[in-house]
Formats: structure tokens, sequence, C-alpha cells
């Protein structure tokens, strides 16, 4: 892989310090929250950083792939929910859902710009197979077949399919 970018992090404390990047942009008090049996406090955690970062980097793959498809997502949003729990193994695991709000697309075209940046975002990149990542669309869940051929592999572009499944529930934090 070529790099384009590296971004340069330390934390000292872990979840209960302070986060800084190499360039000063970000400087950050971290605290536990109470639902991880911590005190609270005022500063932020990794799954509040982790649902700010995977939704803008979604959102601007969102946004090129309707660029390219000449659809209008300039006042759509991406909410972000990343939950954390254990594994039921000793360990601790994530879940993500993104739900995208585009009221000047119609839900088949949302759908569509979903699945297709979810096969091109990085993030989604680096989360497939590892945790479970649901999409939604002004909070109707959609169930994709991997239908989008990768690009990269050389292969040609179909449509994906969705299937709207209801109205989702999900808090961050429960699965």
């Amino acid at each position: 892989m070529k790099t384009l970018y590296t971004a340069e992090a330390v934390v000292e404390g872990g979840r209960q310090g302070h986060g800084r990047t190499s360039d000063g942009r970000l400087d950050v008090d971290l605290s536990v929250p109470v639902e991880m049996s911590g005190p609270g406090g005022p500063g932020t955690n990794p799954e509040q950083l982790f649902a700010v970062g995977y939704a803008a980097c979604f959102q601007s793959t969102l946004l090129g792939v309707a660029r390219g498809r000449k659809l209008d997502a300039s006042d759509s949003r991406i909410t972000s929910r990343v939950g954390i729990g254990p594994t039921g193994h000793g360990g601790f695991t994530l879940s993500v859902s993104l739900d995208l709000h585009a009221p000047q697309l119609s839900p088949a075209e949302a759908a569509d710009l979903m699945a297709r940046a979810h096969e091109r975002c990085p993030y989604s990149n680096a989360t497939r197979g590892n945790i479970e990542v649901k999409l939604s669309v002004d909070g109707v869940l959609l169930e994709t077949q991997q239908a989008i051929t990768s690009e990269r592999n050389g292969g040609a572009e179909s449509s994906a399919i969705t299937t709207p499944m209801g109205p989702t529930t999900q808090v961050a934090g429960t699965d």
C-alpha cells in the first residue's frame, strides 16, 4: 500500500488519560463512561472518537459516490453509533451502525449509495469481517447483498441489492 497520509497520536493514562496528535490539532482529556464502570467525567472516550472518524470518512466517501452518479447528497448527514461489549470469551469487541439522512434522495438511491460507500470507505474496509456494521437509511435497516464487485480487483460494478428491514432500535453499547 502506498501511504498518502499518516496520523500520529500519543496517549498517556489510557482511557482515563490524555491524548493529543503530533500536530496539536486534537488535544483531549479521556474519561471512562459510567456505563463501563468508570467515573464518567468531562473527557471523551475512544468509542466517541471512532464514531466521529468513521462517520466523517463514510460521509466523504458517500458524497464522492453521489457526485459520480450525479445525485445530490449535499444536505445529507450520517449518524454513527459505536457500541462496545464483551465477546463472551474474555475480550471486548465493537459494533457500528451508520444511518443516512438524505432528504434529496429517494430511499432506493440512498440505500444504493450506502452500499456503494460501504464498499469503498477505508473504515468499512478496515472493519469488514472484524466487527458488525449495520447500515440504515432514516432508521430503516438495510440488508445488503455483496453484489458490487470491487473495482480494485478489476471487476465491473453492478447494483447492490437492498431490502428494507424495519426501524433500527440499536442503542450505543448494546447488542
